[in-house]
Order: structure tokens, then sequence, then C-alpha cells
């Protein structure tokens, strides 16, 4: 990697260099910190630390700082802190292309002499092919229904939709794409990918293009029922399992294409669909009722590039996209919505019910009711582990009302229902900064894009994949970038991936990974996360070996823990 220093670092003061790298209460000992009376004024913090075999890295805690060195196995301030003072060590400096994470680092009280903060460094990981074609427009391989096989094959297509069981299997709805007879259009194919036998299985749905839906009884599951062809949709996973699909671009009960407003509920034990509310028609107007009070008849507008979450309590919650509003009007939108499946009704939360709404910032990284992102489809989401909720970009209108590709990242408090501006630009059509590539810095941030992949890990980072929008040069194209947000510092870092778009894809071997191998720019691909941290990644729009078109690849990030 670059940016590593061929300066010696001196990593706890001349005089004790060499004296303090031994096990971390030796250290503590060494260096000032041997054991204190309970009256003692002063502290020392100090731990182990693992896994650094090049480059430094340089702890904060406060204004406080200590550069460790690689090789090292301990660590300790050379300064002491106050007793009973909050404290909280962070990483203010990774090594280049390593990532570090601190873990018993922090609390209200600082207790005692510590000596076991622990720092555990890794390299930031690599991209491994795991399966489908590295060519595009591929037709798909179906098999035998509910029958996995290692010759099944999803067809290309982009914009499909996700989820991801307690099983570990990975799930795949619809999209634009291509069928058995190698046909382009709308998909209502469900499949099932093994990650433990990499296998993919087709489960229910049709093996041709446009389908029309096939809705039976409001809220009732029958072995008949199926969604019709679409692409775009929201989707979720609940508490129990099942999976859920709202709305999205294509076939209704006639078999007329349009925007949708249905919304599916999926049980993979019975392998039936049930349709729970909306019209089984296209291009319905939006019910919004009073905003924050949830009634029966509220719906949401039929829409595609809609943004969604799960919360702590098994809500689903859906914000904007492009479709229609209260009165009919067709347009992007930021209308964010609740919906309870214990009750079975919508709450309008927040947000406008008209179209084309401008992006109200206020100040930045603090909290306001009246503040609200502007409209925007194709956004990126998250949920973290306290139940808040993230929105990253999409495509749609900045706080000056222009229209383009945006940046931003917000915050949603599901107690407070309020929006905060955490980072990024409230202008449109900023380009990246990409800065030294594996590591954090202030001044990075991704450029505006659309239609991105996105997924968070066990430490509480976020991470953002590709998408459609703007390279470092400002450039317009598909993007192969991968990023990490980390919200305690709230710093970017670009880890992998180019920094100009519409890059082609670097394959190598099938299930081998290797350093220089990764997706192609690309937007609108499925994603989802398995239970050991990884990223699976698999087609969407954009650059396989050579040329671009709709991809059928699937590809999986190991995160080293």
């Amino acid at each position: 990697m670059n940016g590593r220093s061929s300066k010696p670092v001196i990593t706890l003061g001349a005089a004790l260099r060499g004296v303090c790298l031994m096990t971390a209460a030796a250290a503590l000992a060494a260096c000032g910190g041997g054991s204190k009376s309970a009256s003692s004024s002063s502290f020392t913090i100090g731990g182990t630390i693992s896994g650094l075999t090049t480059g430094s890295v340089v702890l904060a805690n406060g204004t406080a700082t200590v550069t460790v060195a690689a090789g090292a196995t301990s660590w300790v301030f050379a300064s002491s802190f106050d007793s009973g003072s909050a404290y909280s060590v962070t990483v203010e400096t990774q090594p280049a292309g390593v990532l570090c994470e601190v873990s018993g680092g922090s609390g209200a009280t600082l207790p005692g002499d510590l000596t076991d903060v622990a720092v555990d460094c890794s390299d930031y990981g690599q991209w491994i092919w795991e399966a489908g074609l590295n060519t595009v427009n591929a037709a798909g391989v179906y098999g035998t229904q509910n029958t996995a096989s290692a010759s099944n094959a999803p067809g290309a297509r982009y914009a499909a939709s996700s989820w991801t069981d307690s099983a570990d299997n990975l799930w795949l709805f619809g999209g634009a794409g291509y069928d058995l007879a190698g046909d382009a259009g709308n998909l209502n194919d469900l499949w099932r990918y093994s990650p433990s036998t990499n296998e993919w299985t087709w489960v229910t749905g049709g093996n041709a293009d446009n389908a029309a839906g096939v809705y039976g009884a409001l809220g009732t599951a029958a072995a008949g029922n199926a969604p019709g062809a679409r692409y775009a949709a929201s989707s979720w996973t609940d508490s129990a399992g099942n999976l859920w699909l709202f709305g999205g671009v294509g076939d209704d009960s006639t078999g007329a294409a349009g925007d949708l407003n249905d919304l599916w509920r999926y049980s993979p034990s019975t392998n039936e669909w049930t349709w729970i509310s909306g019209s089984n028609v296209d291009n319905a107007v939006g019910v919004y009722g009073a905003q924050g009070t949830a009634a029966a008849g509220n719906t949401p507008g039929a829409r595609y590039s809609a943004s969604s979450w799960t919360d702590a309590s098994g809500n689903l919650w859906l914000f904007g996209g492009y479709g229609y509003d209260s009165t009919g009007t067709v347009g992007k939108l930021n209308d964010l919505w609740q919906y309870n499946p214990g009750t079975n009704e919508w709450t309008w939360i927040s947000g406008g019910n008209a179209d084309n709404a401008v992006g109200v910032y206020g100040t930045r990284a603090t909290a306001s009711a009246s503040n609200v992102p502007g409209a925007r489809q194709s956004a990126t989401s998250w949920t973290d582990s306290s139940g808040t909720l993230w929105l990253f970009g999409g495509y749609g209108y900045d706080s000056a009302g222009s229209v383009g590709y945006l940046n931003d990242l917000w915050q949603l408090s599901t107690v407070t229902n309020q929006w905060t501006w955490i980072s990024g630009g409230d202008v449109a059509d900023a380009k990246g900064i990409y800065g030294t590539q594996g590591v954090v810095s202030a001044g990075d941030v991704p450029g505006g894009r659309q239609a991105a992949n996105s997924w968070i890990d066990s430490s509480g980072n976020l991470w953002l994949f590709g998408g459609y929008g703007d390279d470092s040069t400002g450039n317009v194209g598909a993007l192969n970038d991968l990023w990490q947000y980390k919200p305690s510092t709230n710093e970017w870092a670009s880890v992998s991936g180019g920094n100009i778009a519409n890059a082609s894809g670097t394959y190598g071997t099938q299930a081998i990974g290797s350093a220089g191998d990764g997706p192609g720019g690309r937007q609108a691909a499925s994603s989802w996360i398995d239970t050991s941290g990884n990223l699976w990644l698999f087609g969407g729009a954009g650059y396989g070996s050579a040329g671009n078109g709709y991809l059928s690849d699937l590809w999986r990030f190991v995160r080293p823990k």
C-alpha cells in the first residue's frame, strides 16, 4: 500500500523505546503505570495490540495520543488520566491498508489503571468471485423447481430484491433481466442460494419474463399466489424469518405494467406468498391520513426505488422513491412511512405528501423536527445495532432545489422521528474525495451516487459499494469503489476498488480470492450479509470482464475478524 512512512516510529518516548514492548501489565509498570492505591489521583491506560505487521497506528484518548509501531504486542499512553474521568480510546490514524479496532476502551468513569484495552488490526479484506459468469446478459438456468443444482443460475439482472434468512440462505426475487429463453424483461422468479453448497435453487415464480401478478384473497396465503414481475421493489425480513416485498415497477393483476404499491409476505416454511395490503392494479395514489396516526386506510402511493429498513421492534420503514403522491402527481418523494405487521397498518411519519420536495438540512450533526432529506430515489439504507436508521445519497433534490446525484448521509431516530444531517454535502453532484486507500481521513467522502449497496458490520461501521454517480474527477458512471464509514469518528475511508467510473471487473479464478480481484463498476446490484459478517453481491447493471450490460456474477467480500 502507498502512504507508509519510512521514518522510525517512537512508540512511547525515546527513553523507553524497547522497554514498553512487553506484556500489557509489564509495559504499564515500566512506563510509570505500576499499581496505585485507590486514593491515587491519576491512572494509566494501556493494553494489547495484535495483527499490526506493517506501518503504525495512532491511538487517542481525548488529546493524548500514542503511536504504536508494527510488531508491538502492547501499548500504553505516556500521560496519565484523572481518576473518575470518562475515557474513550479511539484510532486517530489507521495504518495504510489496515483496519485497527478498539474493544474495551471506553467508560463513564476510569476505575483504575487499565491494562486490558485490546486493539485488533487486520487488512480490510478481499473480494472472491464465487459463482456466475464474468460476461454480460446471460440467460437463466432454472433446472427443476425446488431442486438445488450446481448448474442452476439466475439470469443476468439489475434492481432485484434480496433477503437473508436465519439459516444464512440468500434469497433473490425478480428484477429487470434475462429469463430462461434469454428474453429481456421484468422477472418474478424467487431464488435461494446456499453458501455452504454454492448452489442456487429456483423456488417459485415463473421462468419467463413479464408475468402478471396472482393476488388471490387479501390476507390469505395460497400456493398459487405470486407477485407480478417487477424491478426496484423494496424488501425487508421480519423476526420470524418472513420475507416482505413492496411496490416496484412491474405487472399488476391484469398484466398492465406500471408503478406498484402492493405489499407481500413470503413464508419460507410454507413456500407461499400472501398479498397483505395495497392495490392489485398499478399507479395507485397515496392515502396519507393524519401525520403520525396509523389507520387501516393509509397506504403509500405506488413507487419504485424507495429505501427500506426494519427496526428493533419489527416494524417496516419506507422512505421516498419515485412514484405517486397524495394528488396522483408522479415524481420523486420524501415521505417516511412505518408499517406495523401486528396491526397491518401504515403510518405517515414525516416528509411531504407532494412530490419533488427540497431538502431541509438544518445544522450538521444536530437533530431537528424540521430537518428532512429532499425527495429522491435509489438512496442507500442501513439499520445499526441501536435501531437507528441511516440514509445515504440517491438521485434527487438538494438544499437549493437542484436535482442530481447526492452524497449526504442522514440519521433517523425512531424514538423522536427526527432526521440529522451527519456528513456529505447539501449540494448535488459532489465528486468523490478518495485520499489514500485504506486510511481514514476527515476530508474523504464518497461522491454523489444512486443505487449503491450497503451493509453494517459487527463493530457498527457502515459500508458502501458502487452505484452510479460521480467519481474522483466529477465524471458520472458506474462505480466499483468500496467505502467504510465509522460513526464513532464521523470519518470515511476508501477501502478498495477504483476512483474512476466504468472500471471492468477483475475475476481471477472462481472461488479463489486474490488481492487484485474485484467486481466491475455497477449499479442496482443485489446484496446480502451472512452471519459471519461477509458481504455478498449479485449482478446489477454494469461492467463484467469486458463490455457492459446486465450481470449475473456472485461475489463475496471477506472481511477479516
